[in-house]
């Protein structure tokens, strides 16, 4: 098993052909960090890597032994107080005041597969033979509370996923203020720390960082995980690139407030810790209460950045995502939100859907502007049910008529807010989230609906089911258009307020377990303002996530760069929009929009009917273009060449899974001159077989396109009255012969 436990040492090895993960229990019984990096030979002990030397001013706990203190040992799960002074994973107040944990090692179990989490999204399993799973018990017995850490290696990929689950076994109640989901101590600081950051319209946007003593940390308090943070950090050594070079990456599979955090203290010993926000986090537990952590991911390779994120792809791909739509293509489709936005009728809506069939497109979206009294954002939020002024027929008759052109219908939702100017609203104003006495803020005239009360989540989905059980809904794009302000819950008292932002996402989690399950053909796509909730919690659910609102292809260049250093291509909502663009007002030529987006789910966010002939022409062709390579591009290997972030060129690839095909997508927003050549070196091909390589009309072996490169000078290198202007685009396919 690749889970050993060595009982002369009490030392385990968590190992398969890549990795190693390696602790021991110490001699206070608390958990000591030994190693974690490339795979290792086991042996009986590794206790030399404890490195036990005095300090001096350090609390050390045994009498007459100065070198064992807490202060300098790395942990797998620290408490503060008891002689290390650095933050820690846990933190509870108990009956008496203190905040002081021993938590010592009682037993352990080792079994293969993964267990699956109530409540909760999680990566799993098909066969228990994939995972080996490491669950170790720990104990205060002052308080008797009883803390279990689980450690998930998977056989074949250098993943280790964590989480913790905590039980109150005491007679007295214990309020829990922190407990991250992992931690982990690493020996040096010799790190740059990359995060994925920004704000609405440029997500994800990918930023380096020197580690320094003290803490570096991104994070959400937002209510959810945001545009601001992505939930995920990667520390990698300096000399490391996209393709070589140590990684360390972690990633929270969670949707809501959260702590990515890095110390390095002044021995430049190195902690990583992840998990839930502590900062308005309180949790009671009660006597034989429990407490489970969302999981972090883990991931380990020398081989740089790119392994990394194909490492990611390739998990979350096949063993987060589920459903139909997991290993299916997605539809192309046309959404009409840019085309009309609120404004429409069912004529106008047939109209461009009659045309967007005729073009090849599959899938008709119907977003914001259905519902209640919705003809603008002030109103309508909260009551699902169809406009029939705009819609005489309804949500049923719409869908059947676009479902008799020979096309699938979707619909937009935003169901966690509510507008002032509704129905719901009027009934039940107490639903929303709001603390007493104190002003209520809104968001785009709208307020957040308390999902923390099963109530509510109850009497949501009652209306959604009417919808969906009664027309014909093959797509859902699942909206949340403002983050959490003033927090407070009518259903809880006061002891219990710590709870909601928690129980806000769980409630979320549950009404999208409930929709999913009773609608399993639906295919849904999770959105927030864009990309305001673009994470792993959501894709367990949502198999596509829109990646934002700002849908300008260059600014879509570093948008999807940075989205691919976790996320798979098959989960970035992208589409075609309408020019000048609606974010940035930029003129991009048709083909340049399309080849971006054709790196993810693609569609259409424009009037197809104010197209020229020319144009519907070239959609066609799109179209087309994508129904043949959609598989490559949704599910192919994924390698980014150049990057937006230090060129004025950004080349990423595709390869499909036999090696066969490949699409080269290059892009160069200005227009330069008398520059010089130009050649980069493709990867992942098969050196050995011969590639027909559009565009140039020639013929390559696989390891003269690795080793000598595929060619891009265009007419910006030399003299030449033939500039291909701002904005250029090209995609290179190649097709083994």
């Amino acid at each position: 098993m690749p889970i050993i436990y060595h009982q002369s040492s009490q030392t385990f090895h968590l190992y398969n052909d890549s990795i190693s993960y390696i602790f021991k229990i110490l001699k206070n019984y608390q958990l000591g960090q030994l190693y974690y990096g490339k795979r290792v030979h086991d042996k009986e002990q590794f206790d030399y890597l404890l490195e036990l030397f005095p300090r001096p001013m350090s609390p050390c706990q045994f009498e007459g032994d100065l070198t064992f203190s807490m202060e300098h040992i790395k942990q797998e799960y620290p408490t503060y107080g008891h002689g290390d002074m650095r933050h820690p994973a846990i933190d509870i107040t108990q009956d008496n005041g203190s905040h002081l944990l021993e938590l010592q090692y009682q037993n352990h179990c080792i079994f293969k597969g993964k267990p699956s989490f109530e409540g909760l999204p999680a990566t799993y399993i098909e066969d228990e033979n994939e995972a080996t799973t490491l669950i170790i018990t720990l104990y205060d017995h002052v308080i008797q509370c009883q803390c279990q850490l689980s450690y998930t290696i998977y056989e074949n990929r250098p993943v280790i996923t964590r989480h913790v689950k905590i039980e109150n076994q005491g007679t007295h109640s214990l309020t829990l203020n922190q407990i991250m989901s992992m931690s982990l101590d690493l020996p040096d600081c010799d790190f740059e720390m990359v995060e994925l950051t920004g704000a609405w319209s440029r997500e994800r946007h990918v930023k380096t960082r020197q580690l320094e003593h003290g803490i570096q940390s991104i994070y959400s308090l937002r209510g959810h995980s945001s545009h601001h943070f992505n939930p995920f950090i990667a520390l990698k050594r300096k000399n490391c690139d996209e393709y070589h070079g140590e990684v360390y990456a972690f990633s929270f599979v969670y949707s809501g407030n959260f702590l990515a955090q890095v110390e390095v203290d002044t021995y430049d010993v190195t902690r990583i810790m992840m998990g839930i926000h502590p900062l308005g986090f309180c949790w009671t537990l009660a006597p034989n209460e429990s407490f489970q952590t969302p999981e972090v991911v883990m991931v380990y390779t020398p081989n740089g950045l790119n392994t990394m994120s194909q490492t990611y792809h390739q998990l979350y791909q096949q063993r987060l995502t589920r459903g139909l739509y997991r290993d299916q293509v997605r539809p192309i489709l046309i959404n009409n939100w840019e085309a009309t936005y609120m404004d429409f009728n069912e004529d106008k809506i047939l109209s461009i859907a009659k045309t967007a069939k005729e073009l090849g497109i599959e899938l008709f979206v119907l977003d914001d502007g259905w519902f209640g009294n919705r003809n603008h954002d002030r109103a309508g939020l909260g009551d699902w049910y169809p406009n029939l002024e705009k819609l005489p027929h309804g949500i049923q008759g719409l869908s059947q008529k676009i479902n008799d052109l020979g096309m699938q219908f979707g619909l937009w939702i935003e169901p966690e807010m509510v507008n002032k100017d509704s129905n719901l609203y009027h009934l039940h104003p107490q639903w929303v989230l709001q603390t007493p006495n104190r002003t209520l803020s809104h968001g785009r005239h709208q307020y957040v609906l308390d999902f923390s009360n099963p109530e509510v989540v109850q009497y949501i989905y009652q209306m959604l089911y009417k919808i969906l059980s009664t027309s014909h809904i093959s797509y859902i794009k699942w909206d949340m258009n403002r983050s959490m302000s003033e927090v407070y819950s009518s259903c809880h008292d006061h002891e219990h307020q710590g709870r909601v932002m928690h129980e806000y996402i769980l409630g979320v989690y549950h009404l999208y377990d409930m929709l999913t399950t009773q609608f399993p053909h639906i295919l849904f796509e999770s959105c927030a303002s864009g990309g305001g909730r673009f994470d792993p919690g959501m894709l367990y659910y949502a198999p596509q996530c829109w990646a934002s609102d700002n849908s300008d292809a260059i600014e879509r260049l570093k948008i999807q760069y940075g989205t691919s250093y976790v996320y798979p291509l098959s989960s970035i909502g992208s589409h075609v929009s309408a020019i000048p663009n609606h974010q940035v007002f930029r003129n991009t030529p048709l083909h340049t929009r399309a080849n971006v987006a054709y790196f993810g789910t693609f569609g259409y966010e424009l009037d197809l009917n104010e197209l020229s002939l020319k144009e519907r022409e070239e959609v066609m062709q799109e179209v087309q273009f994508m129904k043949k390579y959609r598989s490559l591009f949704q599910f192919g290997t994924f390698y980014r060449l150049r990057s937006p972030f230090e060129t004025n060129e950004t080349i990423w690839m595709v390869v499909s899974s036999q090696k066969d095909v490949a699409i080269v997508g290059y892009y160069r927003p200005l227009q330069q001159v008398n520059v010089q050549y130009n050649r980069v070196k493709l990867l992942g091909l098969d050196p050995h077989k011969k590639y027909h390589v559009s565009i140039h009309d020639i013929d390559c072996y696989g390891d003269e396109l690795m080793n000598i490169g595929l060619l891009l000078s265009d007419s910006s290198s030399g003299e030449s009255k033939d500039h291909v202007g701002d904005y250029v685009s090209r995609l290179y396919i190649l097709k083994a012969k």
